[in-house]
Protein backbone atom coordinates (compact mmCIF):
# COMPACT_ATOMS: atom_id res chain seq x y z
CA UNK A 1 0.00 0.00 0.00
CA UNK A 2 1.44 3.33 -1.06
CA UNK A 3 1.78 6.01 1.66
CA UNK A 4 -0.20 9.19 1.21
CA UNK A 5 1.70 11.94 -0.54
CA UNK A 6 1.87 15.62 0.42
CA UNK A 7 -1.49 17.19 1.20
CA UNK A 8 -2.60 20.84 1.13
CA UNK A 9 -5.24 20.12 3.80
CA UNK A 10 -3.40 21.94 6.61
CA UNK A 11 -2.95 24.96 4.36
CA UNK A 12 -6.66 25.20 3.57
CA UNK A 13 -7.70 24.50 7.18
CA UNK A 14 -5.50 27.35 8.34
CA UNK A 15 -6.21 29.89 5.63
CA UNK A 16 -9.96 29.38 6.13
CA UNK A 17 -9.82 29.37 9.94
CA UNK A 18 -11.50 32.79 10.02
CA UNK A 19 -14.67 31.07 8.81
CA UNK A 20 -14.81 29.03 12.04
CA UNK A 21 -14.46 32.26 14.01
CA UNK A 22 -17.27 33.99 12.15
CA UNK A 23 -19.54 30.93 12.30
CA UNK A 24 -19.17 30.71 16.07
CA UNK A 25 -19.68 34.47 16.40
CA UNK A 26 -22.87 34.25 14.32
CA UNK A 27 -24.19 31.35 16.40
CA UNK A 28 -23.58 33.30 19.61
CA UNK A 29 -25.22 36.44 18.22
CA UNK A 30 -28.26 34.36 17.18
CA UNK A 31 -28.33 32.57 20.56
CA UNK A 32 -28.44 29.37 18.53
CA UNK A 33 -26.95 27.14 21.24
CA UNK A 34 -29.34 28.45 23.88
CA UNK A 35 -32.31 27.74 21.60
CA UNK A 36 -31.11 24.17 21.01
CA UNK A 37 -30.74 23.74 24.78
CA UNK A 38 -34.37 24.88 25.12
CA UNK A 39 -35.57 22.02 22.90
CA UNK A 40 -35.54 23.54 19.41
CA UNK A 41 -33.80 20.79 17.47
CA UNK A 42 -34.64 21.16 13.75
CA UNK A 43 -33.44 23.94 11.49
CA UNK A 44 -37.00 25.20 11.16
CA UNK A 45 -37.55 25.30 14.94
CA UNK A 46 -34.22 27.00 15.58
CA UNK A 47 -34.82 29.48 12.77
CA UNK A 48 -38.20 30.47 14.19
CA UNK A 49 -36.63 31.08 17.62
CA UNK A 50 -33.73 33.03 16.10
CA UNK A 51 -35.94 35.01 13.68
CA UNK A 52 -33.69 33.77 10.87
CA UNK A 53 -33.92 31.91 7.58
CA UNK A 54 -34.36 28.11 7.87
CA UNK A 55 -31.88 27.68 5.00
CA UNK A 56 -29.37 29.95 6.71
CA UNK A 57 -29.75 28.16 10.05
CA UNK A 58 -29.42 24.72 8.41
CA UNK A 59 -26.17 25.65 6.68
CA UNK A 60 -24.75 27.31 9.80
CA UNK A 61 -25.81 24.45 12.09
CA UNK A 62 -24.33 21.86 9.73
CA UNK A 63 -21.06 23.78 9.72
CA UNK A 64 -21.11 23.85 13.52
CA UNK A 65 -21.53 20.06 13.48
CA UNK A 66 -18.48 19.78 11.22
CA UNK A 67 -16.56 22.08 13.56
CA UNK A 68 -17.53 20.04 16.62
CA UNK A 69 -19.90 22.46 18.37
CA UNK A 70 -23.09 20.48 17.61
CA UNK A 71 -24.12 16.89 16.93
CA UNK A 72 -26.66 15.85 14.30
CA UNK A 73 -28.97 12.85 13.99
CA UNK A 74 -31.11 12.86 10.83
CA UNK A 75 -32.52 16.41 10.79
CA UNK A 76 -32.15 17.10 14.50
CA UNK A 77 -29.33 18.93 16.28
CA UNK A 78 -28.10 18.58 19.85
CA UNK A 79 -25.41 20.15 21.99
CA UNK A 80 -22.09 18.59 22.89
CA UNK A 81 -21.18 18.49 26.62
CA UNK A 82 -18.68 21.34 26.14
CA UNK A 83 -21.19 23.48 24.26
CA UNK A 84 -23.80 22.88 26.96
CA UNK A 85 -21.45 24.22 29.63
CA UNK A 86 -19.76 27.09 27.81
CA UNK A 87 -22.14 28.34 25.11
CA UNK A 88 -25.66 28.27 26.60
CA UNK A 89 -26.67 31.53 28.15
CA UNK A 90 -28.14 29.98 31.30
CA UNK A 91 -24.82 28.35 32.27
CA UNK A 92 -22.70 30.15 34.91
CA UNK A 93 -19.64 29.26 32.77
CA UNK A 94 -21.11 30.93 29.64
CA UNK A 95 -18.31 32.29 27.44
CA UNK A 96 -20.38 34.12 24.85
CA UNK A 97 -19.43 37.43 26.41
CA UNK A 98 -15.76 36.80 25.74
CA UNK A 99 -16.42 37.40 22.04
CA UNK A 100 -16.60 41.13 22.76
CA UNK A 101 -13.05 41.08 24.09
CA UNK A 102 -11.32 38.45 21.95
CA UNK A 103 -12.70 39.88 18.70
CA UNK A 104 -12.45 43.53 19.65
CA UNK A 105 -11.07 45.62 16.73
CA UNK A 106 -7.86 46.70 18.52
CA UNK A 107 -6.89 43.06 19.12
CA UNK A 108 -7.72 42.00 15.57
CA UNK A 109 -5.71 44.94 14.25
CA UNK A 110 -2.67 43.60 16.10
CA UNK A 111 -2.89 40.34 14.17
CA UNK A 112 -3.62 42.12 10.90
CA UNK A 113 -0.11 43.59 11.18
CA UNK A 114 1.60 40.36 12.30
CA UNK A 115 4.16 40.38 9.46
CA UNK A 116 5.40 43.78 10.64
CA UNK A 117 5.39 42.54 14.25
CA UNK A 118 7.65 39.63 13.27
CA UNK A 119 10.04 42.01 11.52
CA UNK A 120 10.02 44.37 14.49
CA UNK A 121 10.03 41.75 17.25
CA UNK A 122 6.97 43.25 18.94
CA UNK A 123 3.54 44.69 18.22
CA UNK A 124 3.28 46.84 15.11
CA UNK A 125 -0.22 48.11 15.84
CA UNK A 126 0.97 50.81 18.26
CA UNK A 127 4.02 51.70 20.34
CA UNK A 128 3.03 49.73 23.46
CA UNK A 129 0.12 47.60 22.29
CA UNK A 130 -2.37 46.47 24.90
CA UNK A 131 -0.17 47.52 27.85
CA UNK A 132 -0.36 51.23 27.10
CA UNK A 133 -1.23 53.51 30.04
CA UNK A 134 -4.76 52.88 31.36
CA UNK A 135 -5.80 51.13 28.13
CA UNK A 136 -9.63 50.84 28.02
CA UNK A 137 -9.32 47.36 26.54
CA UNK A 138 -8.80 46.03 30.08
CA UNK A 139 -12.24 47.17 31.15
CA UNK A 140 -13.67 45.02 28.35
CA UNK A 141 -11.38 42.20 29.48
CA UNK A 142 -12.56 42.47 33.08
CA UNK A 143 -16.22 42.38 32.09
CA UNK A 144 -15.93 39.62 29.49
CA UNK A 145 -13.31 37.17 30.74
CA UNK A 146 -14.43 36.53 34.31
CA UNK A 147 -16.29 33.25 33.59
CA UNK A 148 -13.22 31.93 31.76
CA UNK A 149 -10.96 32.61 34.75
CA UNK A 150 -13.20 31.24 37.52
CA UNK A 151 -11.81 27.66 37.31
CA UNK A 152 -8.21 28.93 37.51
CA UNK A 153 -9.11 31.02 40.57
CA UNK A 154 -10.40 27.95 42.40
CA UNK A 155 -7.29 25.96 41.43
CA UNK A 156 -5.00 28.67 42.82
CA UNK A 157 -6.84 28.58 46.14
CA UNK A 158 -6.24 24.85 46.21
CA UNK A 159 -2.50 25.35 45.69
CA UNK A 160 -2.21 27.57 48.74
CA UNK A 161 -4.08 25.24 51.09
CA UNK A 162 -3.43 25.64 54.82
CA UNK A 163 -5.94 26.37 57.53
CA UNK A 164 -8.83 28.77 57.11
CA UNK A 165 -7.08 31.50 59.12
CA UNK A 166 -4.24 32.05 56.62
CA UNK A 167 -3.53 33.74 54.33
CA UNK A 168 -5.26 36.77 55.77
CA UNK A 169 -3.45 39.54 53.87
CA UNK A 170 -3.68 39.15 50.09
CA UNK A 171 -2.56 41.50 47.30
CA UNK A 172 -4.12 40.91 43.87
CA UNK A 173 -1.88 42.70 41.34
CA UNK A 174 -3.45 43.69 37.99
CA UNK A 175 -6.65 42.36 39.49
CA UNK A 176 -8.89 42.99 36.48
CA UNK A 177 -12.20 41.29 37.20
CA UNK A 178 -10.91 40.60 40.72
CA UNK A 179 -11.96 36.93 40.73
CA UNK A 180 -8.61 35.62 41.97
CA UNK A 181 -8.53 37.75 45.10
CA UNK A 182 -12.26 37.28 45.57
CA UNK A 183 -11.81 33.49 45.51
CA UNK A 184 -9.38 33.74 48.43
CA UNK A 185 -11.77 36.03 50.31
CA UNK A 186 -14.56 33.47 49.86
CA UNK A 187 -12.48 30.51 51.01
CA UNK A 188 -10.63 32.27 53.85
CA UNK A 189 -13.09 34.12 56.11
CA UNK A 190 -10.32 36.22 57.73
CA UNK A 191 -8.66 37.22 54.46
CA UNK A 192 -8.36 40.91 53.67
CA UNK A 193 -7.78 41.44 49.94
CA UNK A 194 -6.28 44.51 48.24
CA UNK A 195 -6.95 44.69 44.49
CA UNK A 196 -4.54 46.80 42.42
CA UNK A 197 -5.37 48.00 38.90
CA UNK A 198 -6.48 51.02 36.91
CA UNK A 199 -9.51 52.81 38.46
CA UNK A 200 -11.95 51.98 35.64
CA UNK A 201 -10.99 48.32 35.77
CA UNK A 202 -11.31 48.16 39.56
CA UNK A 203 -14.93 49.26 39.23
CA UNK A 204 -15.61 45.85 37.68
CA UNK A 205 -13.69 44.06 40.46
CA UNK A 206 -15.70 45.99 43.07
CA UNK A 207 -18.96 44.88 41.43
CA UNK A 208 -17.80 41.26 41.49
CA UNK A 209 -16.71 41.51 45.14
CA UNK A 210 -20.12 42.89 46.10
CA UNK A 211 -21.86 40.13 44.17
CA UNK A 212 -19.69 37.52 45.96
CA UNK A 213 -20.53 39.02 49.36
CA UNK A 214 -16.94 39.96 50.24
CA UNK A 215 -16.93 43.70 49.50
CA UNK A 216 -16.22 44.52 53.17
CA UNK A 217 -12.91 42.62 52.89
CA UNK A 218 -11.98 43.78 49.39
CA UNK A 219 -10.06 47.08 49.24
CA UNK A 220 -9.08 48.91 46.05
CA UNK A 221 -5.62 50.24 45.14
CA UNK A 222 -6.12 52.31 41.97
CA UNK A 223 -3.08 53.06 39.82
CA UNK A 224 -0.14 51.58 37.95
CA UNK A 225 1.49 48.45 39.38
CA UNK A 226 4.87 50.00 38.49
CA UNK A 227 4.29 53.42 40.05
CA UNK A 228 2.09 52.68 43.07
CA UNK A 229 3.37 51.77 46.53
CA UNK A 230 1.91 48.32 47.07
CA UNK A 231 2.02 48.56 50.85
CA UNK A 232 3.06 45.68 53.10
CA UNK A 233 3.29 43.17 54.60
CA UNK A 234 1.20 40.57 52.76
CA UNK A 235 1.01 36.82 53.25
CA UNK A 236 0.24 36.30 49.58
CA UNK A 237 0.83 38.26 46.38
CA UNK A 238 -1.08 37.20 43.26
CA UNK A 239 0.45 37.88 39.84
CA UNK A 240 -2.20 36.50 37.49
CA UNK A 241 -1.84 36.84 33.72
CA UNK A 242 0.41 39.88 34.15
CA UNK A 243 4.09 39.04 33.64
CA UNK A 244 3.64 37.70 30.12
CA UNK A 245 3.10 41.26 28.88
CA UNK A 246 6.69 42.33 29.59
CA UNK A 247 10.35 41.56 28.95
CA UNK A 248 12.49 39.76 31.53
CA UNK A 249 14.00 42.88 33.19
CA UNK A 250 10.50 44.30 33.70
CA UNK A 251 9.31 40.97 35.13
CA UNK A 252 12.25 41.11 37.54
CA UNK A 253 11.14 44.58 38.68
CA UNK A 254 7.65 43.26 39.39
CA UNK A 255 9.02 40.21 41.21
CA UNK A 256 11.22 42.47 43.34
CA UNK A 257 8.18 44.56 44.32
CA UNK A 258 6.35 41.36 45.24
CA UNK A 259 9.29 40.22 47.38
CA UNK A 260 9.43 43.56 49.20
CA UNK A 261 5.67 43.51 49.82
CA UNK A 262 5.64 40.01 51.34
CA UNK A 263 6.05 39.17 55.01
CA UNK A 264 8.73 36.56 55.89
CA UNK A 265 7.42 33.16 54.86
CA UNK A 266 5.04 34.73 52.35
CA UNK A 267 4.33 33.41 48.88
CA UNK A 268 3.93 34.87 45.42
CA UNK A 269 1.54 32.91 43.20
CA UNK A 270 1.95 33.50 39.48
CA UNK A 271 -0.63 32.28 36.96
CA UNK A 272 0.70 32.12 33.41
CA UNK A 273 1.02 30.27 30.13
CA UNK A 274 4.23 28.34 30.88
CA UNK A 275 5.38 26.21 27.93
CA UNK A 276 7.70 23.23 28.13
CA UNK A 277 11.41 23.92 27.45
CA UNK A 278 10.87 23.15 23.73
CA UNK A 279 8.44 26.14 23.57
CA UNK A 280 6.04 24.24 21.28
CA UNK A 281 4.21 22.11 23.82
CA UNK A 282 1.60 21.91 25.16
CA UNK A 283 0.20 23.54 22.00
CA UNK A 284 -2.56 25.61 23.66
CA UNK A 285 -0.03 26.96 26.15
CA UNK A 286 2.96 27.50 23.89
CA UNK A 287 0.88 29.16 21.18
CA UNK A 288 0.18 32.07 23.52
CA UNK A 289 3.63 33.49 22.68
CA UNK A 290 2.25 34.55 19.29
CA UNK A 291 -0.48 36.57 21.02
CA UNK A 292 2.21 38.41 22.97
CA UNK A 293 4.25 39.05 19.81
CA UNK A 294 1.20 40.55 18.09
CA UNK A 295 -0.17 42.58 21.00
CA UNK A 296 2.77 43.71 23.17
CA UNK A 297 6.12 45.38 22.65
CA UNK A 298 8.18 42.75 24.47
CA UNK A 299 5.92 40.13 26.09
CA UNK A 300 6.35 36.36 25.81
CA UNK A 301 5.31 32.98 27.15
CA UNK A 302 8.17 32.19 29.54
CA UNK A 303 9.33 28.73 30.59
CA UNK A 304 9.50 27.64 34.21
CA UNK A 305 13.30 27.88 34.12
CA UNK A 306 12.96 31.54 33.14
CA UNK A 307 10.46 32.20 35.94
CA UNK A 308 12.77 30.44 38.40
CA UNK A 309 15.55 32.87 37.45
CA UNK A 310 13.24 35.88 37.56
CA UNK A 311 12.08 35.11 41.10
CA UNK A 312 15.52 34.00 42.32
CA UNK A 313 16.97 37.31 41.10
CA UNK A 314 14.30 39.09 43.17
CA UNK A 315 15.39 37.20 46.28
CA UNK A 316 12.89 34.35 46.53
CA UNK A 317 14.31 31.19 48.11
CA UNK A 318 12.64 28.75 45.71
CA UNK A 319 9.85 28.36 43.17
CA UNK A 320 7.53 25.45 42.37
CA UNK A 321 5.80 24.61 39.10
CA UNK A 322 2.19 23.39 39.06
CA UNK A 323 0.14 22.32 36.05
CA UNK A 324 -3.55 23.21 36.30
CA UNK A 325 -5.57 20.70 34.29
CA UNK A 326 -8.00 20.92 32.61
CA UNK A 327 -6.95 24.52 31.86
CA UNK A 328 -4.15 25.44 29.46
CA UNK A 329 -2.44 27.54 32.14
CA UNK A 330 0.14 26.78 34.81
CA UNK A 331 1.16 28.26 38.14
CA UNK A 332 4.49 29.16 39.73
CA UNK A 333 4.55 29.44 43.53
CA UNK A 334 7.58 31.36 44.83
CA UNK A 335 8.55 31.36 48.52
CA UNK A 336 10.11 34.13 50.56
CA UNK A 337 12.28 32.70 53.34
Amino acid sequence: MQPHGPSPALFFDTINAFQRTEALKAAIELDLFTHVAAGRRTAEQIAAACDASPRGVRILADYLVIAGFLRKSEDRYELTPDTQVFLTRSSPAYLGGTVEFLLTPPLRECFATLTDAVRKGGTAASAEGTVSHDNPIWVAFARAMGPMMAPQAELLVGLVGGDRDRPHRVLDVAAGHGLFGIAFARHYPNAQVAALDWPNVLAVAAENAKHAGVADRHALLPGSAFELDWGRPYDLVLLTNFLHHFDVPTCERVAAKAFAALAPGGRCVTLEFVPDPDRVSPPATAGFALTMLATTAAGDAYTFAEYERIFATAGFARSEFHSLPPTSQQAVVSYKA
